[in-house]
Formats: C-alpha cells, structure tokens, sequence
C-alpha cells in the first residue's frame, strides 16, 4: 500500500489545529439560520465577492460599476464564479471524476477574454508541469486523505507555483481551491469568500505563495496556515452575508 505523500504536512507546526479551525468556522456559516434554506441566496452573494477579489489580485478592476463586465479578468472571475456557485454544479461533477478536464474547463471560463480560443484549457508543454498535475489530480481524487482545508491548499498552491497555463492561472487556482472545498463537504454550498482575505492582504499572499513554491519546511507550514486562517475569514465573511440577509429578511416581514 502507498503511503499518503500529504501526510506529513499534518506534522508540520499548527498546520492540523489550522485545519481543523477551518473546517469549524465554516460549520458554523453553513449552520446559520439564513444558511439553512436561504442559501441560494447568500451563496449567490458570495460567489459575486470571490469573483471580484479574485480579479483583483490579477489586476482587475477594484471597483465594480456598469462597465466591470468589459474587463476581461473580472469577466473570467465572474464566470469561473458562477459554474460554482452553490456547490451541485456540473464542473463539481467532472472534477470529482475527471479532474484535469474540470480544471481545463475553468481556463477556458477564466481565459475566455484574454488569449486565443486554441490556448483555452491547454497547459503549457512542459514534463514537469504535466507530471505534476497528474500528482496533484490523483489527490484530489482518493489518492490523499488528509483534511479538506489542507488538500485545497496544495492544489491552489501547486497551481500558482506551476503557472500551468500562462494566462488567468491565479483566477484559475482560487477557483480550484473553491472547487476542492465544495467537492469535499468542507463548504458544500461555496458560502466562504476566502478570495476576500487574500485581497485585502495581497502582499501577504504573494509571499506565502513564495513560500510555498520554495518547497521548505517553513514555507509549507507558512502556506498551509495562512491557507486555513483565509477560510477562516472566509467563513466570517460568509456570516456577515447571512446577516445581512437576515436583517433583510426580517426588515421585509415587517
């Protein structure tokens, strides 16, 4: 029997008490009482936010107005976004079986705008790349069994560090981070906007990309903490849009 290659970064220093932090915070937003049927609703919401920050870090507009649907970045967030949004969709599907094919899907939603029709889905040809995204695809599908929050992290890391396609590969990784926390039960419904934390720290963010790409000890361990505290502040963001749907609520029944 192969041994887990993911599990010993549960040896790492803080990294399974981060993890388990995670998994309990957005537990918790899932548990909200406008979450519990209304979350159609909120995970809309939250879909729209992720979007934006995640174009954002790759140098989309700030500022969302009638014109954010011409910019080719927000508009590859955005649709990346939506073939997520609330978690049953057919690309969590094809992910869970295949996937290498769901993630060439989500370049050619991300990429749609900004490079040629016959660059979309295709990783650049490189062994290295191609071998690693085998690996990376073999985790996600039983090949690991460590926890979700520590799983969606390496694949969003592995998928920065690669740049596997050259074009919309942060748009890219943050989906597929969305897309590993929906596939496994850790945030089913995708309520948490983690992509939030990572825009507001951006510089913080680079740098644990950095780290991570570095392949130490300490950089990993840095990654994977900073990956569970950004759910973690996901899932309060996600409480903050189910209060504000309850307030909404409440106001409307008035």
């Amino acid at each position: 029997m192969n041994a887990d290659p993911l599990a010993p970064l549960l040896d790492l220093p803080g990294v399974a008490e981060a993890a388990e932090h995670a998994r309990d915070a957005l537990g918790r937003a899932h548990r909200h009482r406008a979450n519990l049927r209304g979350w159609p609703v909120t995970a809309a919401e939250a879909a729209l936010r992720a979007a934006r920050a995640s174009a954002v870090l790759d140098g989309g507009a700030l500022h969302l107005d009638e014109n954010s649907v011409d910019d080719p970045v927000f508009a590859g967030s955005l649709r990346v976004a939506q073939a997520l949004e609330g978690g049953a969709t057919t690309i969590v599907g094809v992910w869970q079986r295949a996937p290498l094919q769901a993630l060439a899907r989500l370049h050619s939603l991300a990429a749609a705008d900004l490079v040629a029709e016959d660059a979309l889905g295709r990783p650049r040809l490189n062994p290295e790349i191609s071998a690693r995204l085998d690996l990376m695809s073999r985790m996600v599908t039983g090949g690991s069994a460590v926890p979700a929050p520590i799983l969606a992290a390496v694949a969003h890391g592995e998928l920065l560090a690669l740049s596997a396609f050259g074009s919309a590969d942060g748009v890219v990784a943050r989906g597929v981070g969305r897309l590993v926390s929906i596939a496994t039960g850790l945030d089913p419904h995708g309520l948490g906007v983690p992509e939030v934390f990572w825009m507001r720290r951006a510089a913080d963010y680079r740098d644990a990309v950095r780290a991570f790409a570095s392949g130490s000890e300490a950089g990993l361990t840095h990654w994977l903490v900073f990956s569970c505290r950004a759910l973690q502040e996901g899932a309060r963001e996600a409480m903050a849009i189910a209060d504000s749907k309850d307030q909404a609520t409440g106001r409307a029944d008035k």
